[in-house]
């Protein structure tokens, strides 16, 4: 039995944890080396990695032996599969060969030198002097040897350049994912078409004229955005914080179906934040946008937001107040997170990933297992980053019990402990395994929800009811559907989502997005819901008695009975999760317009204001300890700048499909609880409920106390130069590690 054990383990430490379809046909032949590689076939074995076992198999290189004994069916997927890492490697390209297209400098300069890869000529320095063009008159071998002086010439000159970005970077403290960005690549290629004599901008050009035309250039460009809201309106968002020097400060953002925007930010450390004063700064934005643009304000369940609503809704009774989904959700998490059978296996994994992180030793034996992955997953919030965690502690199931097996982890004084035996017992536990197993199936349904609202891949007004609705349902089968066994989960979901995410509001969209209504015609007979968007239209359509009339009486049975437009094989297209709802309206609604317009305006809306609250982020990384005498007007202008900077990039990831996960963090700030005790008293974002802050009777929304961004020095010191690289990207390098065919088998 112990062999068979070593044997199994001995298999999956060498089949790769990947979804690269050339594991299916090839394994490691030692797990410390990923480019020897065996094909399943014929035992050859490749020394280019994956990539080339795919070669191997498929039958697409010359310069690389073919397997005379794979199957068609294996061919073809790894053939597919270099096809799509080949156009991916031409997508790059053209990417970079367009960002270096779009950098425009005036040129004036004497010799210049075509170089491959570049639209324009490229500025001579004193190196080239020893490179020329190659003649097409000489042979091959001389203009083989002629291209090789150059390329190691250029590799040499590259080196130097780089040399001295990373002395720049080293010296500053400057993140090493700083330079994984277009700006920076824009930025090399502009000095590098200046050439020599390059004048760097001043402190004073920095801070004043060259902030001030930036601000101007990043506010041209949402000017689509603006377009947008008129056409379709849009949310507004607030939140509060608080920065180094204990300003309370209050951020004003807007979202509409092209993404969200950093309106303003304000300093309120003079005021309480009392209902009035957020009603205030947030009448001022819905004056500055246009009244007949907003449709709805979003902020969380805090008392005083939900005051300010009751004041804003008596100025403006065609509005909306949504409580923040995101927000509501996580709150969810929490609530069931808290339940002992949950809190219990969270407090075991916590305590191992402590012990581990603990230690150095330790942490080196688990990375040594890991292939260097961590085992800790951070989120972008804590419950992100516990559902991030748990999944990754089930996915190195196998190594970890591995590791606590190997005498590499036995020998460690550390292990010896009182911690170290339990965490060790903790692993080879396997209803411990089991109970992780049940925690991830549970909340997965609601992180799937999370995911939508917090994502801003599309407006998820219309789809966040139906898929709470969703979510209960699949929380009820992972318990059998016994109601005894489910009954606490669903209670915490149905509490929290009480009055938060079952408002007129929602209920509209959930009926007239006909994904859900079309699929399921018992919706339209329901009371709760058709109560629900008879509210709504009242007051969307406040003090139109003509327009609620047919929007609610005649133009809601041709929408249920799919008369016209509605009844077309077109309009089947709504049974797809990813359609545009607001666009399927425009399309097919023109015979209800009355109807038309109101569900196009709801449908276009967010759920959410998370977007809002990560500009705390934003925030804390301009108004650092070295630049804390920013003032308010710079702290907002730089803060509009990035975080609009970063939404329009995020948009266009979005676009190409390049978006990861978006509860991942490249930050540790929200995972600290997995790596010291009592870390989740340092969280960034604490989720407070209305509920529990009447039974404390504490002032909702101190930020001086609530929101303050707190980090320990030991994590500081730990974690902040390290990078948590995302494991969906962990092969990416392999596609782009063989790009020619070189003879290496």
């Amino acid at each position: 039995m112990s062999e068979m054990n070593a044997t199994t383990q001995q298999e999956n430490v060498l089949k790769r944890k990947s979804d690269d379809v050339g594991w299916e046909y090839g394994s490691l032949i030692d797990p410390s080396n990923l480019d020897k590689v065996k094909c399943m076939f014929c035992n050859h074995v490749s020394t280019g990695g994956i990539y080339r076992l795919k070669q191997h198999v498929a039958h697409v290189s010359n310069a690389v032996a073919k397997c005379k004994k794979s199957s068609q069916e294996a061919k073809d997927r790894c053939k597919k599969s270099l096809e799509v890492a080949s156009k991916k490697r031409r997508e790059k390209t053209i990417r970079e060969l367009e960002l270096r297209d779009s950098v425009n400098i005036s040129r004036v300069g004497d010799e210049e030198v075509n170089v491959a890869g570049r639209s324009e000529p490229h500025k001579l320095g004193p190196l080239d002097k020893w490179t020329r063009p190659i003649d097409p008159k000489l042979t091959q071998a001389e203009a083989l040897h002629q291209q090789k002086i150059n390329k190691e010439l250029w590799k040499k000159r590259t080196h130097e350049v780089q040399q001295y970005v990373a002395r720049w970077m080293y010296n500053h403290a400057i993140p090493f994912n700083a330079c994984d960005n277009d700006d920076f690549k824009l930025m090399c290629e502009a000095i590098g078409r200046f050439g020599p004599g390059f004048d760097p901008p001043s402190k004073h050009d920095l801070r004043e004229t060259l902030l001030s035309q930036e601000h101007a250039r990043v506010k041209s460009l949402l000017k689509e955005r603006d377009a947008e809201k008129m056409k379709n309106g849009c949310s507004i968002m607030t939140d509060a914080w608080s920065d180094r020097k204990r300003r309370s400060i209050m951020n004003l953002c807007t979202n509409c179906a092209d993404g969200s925007s950093f309106i303003k930010s304000k300093e309120m450390s003079a005021v309480s934040h009392t209902s009035e004063v957020i009603f205030q700064l947030v009448d001022e934005g819905i004056e500055e946008i246009g009244p007949e643009h907003v449709v709805q304000v979003v902020t969380d369940n805090a008392s005083n937001n939900m005051g300010a609503k009751k004041i804003l809704l008596e100025k403006r009774p065609n509005m909306f107040w949504s409580s923040c989904a995101t927000h509501t959700i996580n709150l969810m998490l929490q609530g069931i997170g808290n339940l002992p059978r949950f809190t219990k296996v969270l407090d075991k994994a916590k305590a191992f990933t402590i012990f581990v992180y603990g230690h150095t030793r330790t942490l080196e034996c688990m990375r040594h297992f890991s292939s260097g992955k961590e085992i800790i997953r951070p989120g972008v919030t804590r419950f992100a980053s516990a559902y991030l965690t748990l999944e990754s502690l089930l996915d190195k199931k196998d190594q970890l019990r591995k590791m606590v097996l190997d005498g590499r982890w036995d020998s460690l004084r550390e292990v010896k402990s009182k911690n170290g035996k339990a965490a060790t017992a903790t692993i080879m536990s396997m209803p411990f395994w089991k109970d992780v197993k049940l925690c991830l199936n549970v909340f997965e349904p609601l992180v799937k929800v999370l995911r939508l609202v917090d994502g801003d891949v599309k407006p998820s007004m219309g789809f966040v009811y139906g898929e709470i609705v969703k979510a209960k349902k699949e929380i009820k089968e992972v318990y059998g559907n016994v109601a005894s066994r489910y009954k606490d989960v669903i209670d915490v979901v149905e509490k929290k989502m009480k009055d938060r995410l079952d408002s007129p509001l929602h209920l509209a969209a959930y009926l007239l997005n006909p994904y859900y209504s079309y699929a399921d015609t018992n919706i339209f007979d329901d009371g709760t819901i058709t109560e629900g968007f008879i509210s709504c239209v009242e007051t969307f359509y406040h003090g139109d008695d003509s327009k609620q009339d047919q929007a609610v009486n005649v133009e809601l049975r041709k929408f249920q009975n799919r008369e016209g437009s509605f009844g077309k094989k077109l309009a089947r297209t709504c049974q797809n999760f990813e359609y545009n709802a607001a666009s399927w309206w425009k399309l097919y609604g023109n015979e209800v317009p009355t109807l038309q317009r109101m569900a196009m305006r709801i449908l276009s809306l967010t759920s959410g204001a998370s977007a809002c609250e990560r500009n705390w982020s934003t925030f804390e990384n301009i108004h650092t300890k070295k630049r804390n005498r920013l003032t308010t007007e710079r702290l907002n202008d730089l803060s509009f700048i990035q975080f609009n900077s970063r939404m329009m990039a995020k948009k266009q990831m979005i676009k190409e499909k390049k978006i990861a996960d978006v509860l991942f963090s490249t930050e540790t700030t929200e995972a600290q609880g997995f790596i010291f005790e009592g870390g989740d008293e340092c969280d960034v974002v604490i989720y407070r409920d209305e509920d529990e802050e009447e039974m404390d009777n504490t002032v909702p929304m101190e930020v001086d106390e609530q929101l303050e961004p707190r980090r320990s020095a030991r994590l500081r010191q730990l974690y902040e130069a390290e990078e948590f690289d995302s494991e969906e990207e962990e092969f990416d390098d392999e596609e782009e590690k063989h790009p020619d065919d070189e003879d290496d088998y």
